[in-house]
């Protein structure tokens, strides 16, 4: 008997009804002042690691208003900051961590075009990296942003071999 996830139907749906990863907003300032629809602004957004207990990531990241940026149809701009700070005691509940693993994803474009969040495991230094870029389906954004939180000595990273 085949397991119910080998069916390509079985697999998508398990994807599409999976529980999202969902931003916390945080605050948001104004930018550009439009007429008719919402303002352009920037927006600050607080994520939670899934795999590290302790972490949060709060990303700052423009987003487009006008009519179009009212109904979903533009394009925010490929510019995005991130800081990921320990909020708590750093745990590991899921188990060991992939050396390079993507955490968090979200639209910036009706089609084609995400905001990405990945976690990096600096190994030497008992430290995780977090990068966020923008990337689209032909011509990404080498615009990026850094940030690392170091992990106590005392508590080794677990790294998937």
């Amino acid at each position: 008997m085949k397991p119910l996830l080998s069916h390509p139907l079985a697999l998508v749906a398990s994807l599409l009804l999976a529980p999202a990863l969902q931003a916390e907003p945080v605050g948001e300032v104004s930018t550009a002042f439009k007429l008719i629809g919402p303002n352009h602004k920037v927006v600050v957004e607080a994520y939670d690691d899934p795999r590290v207990q302790g972490v949060a990531c709060y990303v700052s990241r423009a987003k487009t208003g006008g009519l179009s940026g009212a109904f979903g149809l533009a394009e925010d701009k490929a510019e995005a900051s991130i800081a990921c700070r320990q909020v708590g005691d750093i745990a590991f509940p899921k188990g060991p961590l992939p050396q390079q693993e993507e955490v968090f994803s979200e639209r910036a474009s009706i089609l084609f075009k995400r905001v990405r969040v990945v976690r990096m495991v600096d190994a030497a230094r008992n430290t995780l990296v977090y990068l966020t870029y923008t990337d689209r389906l032909i011509d990404g954004s080498p615009q990026n942003s850094v940030t690392a939180v170091p992990v106590n000595r005392e508590l080794a990273i677990p790294v998937k071999r």
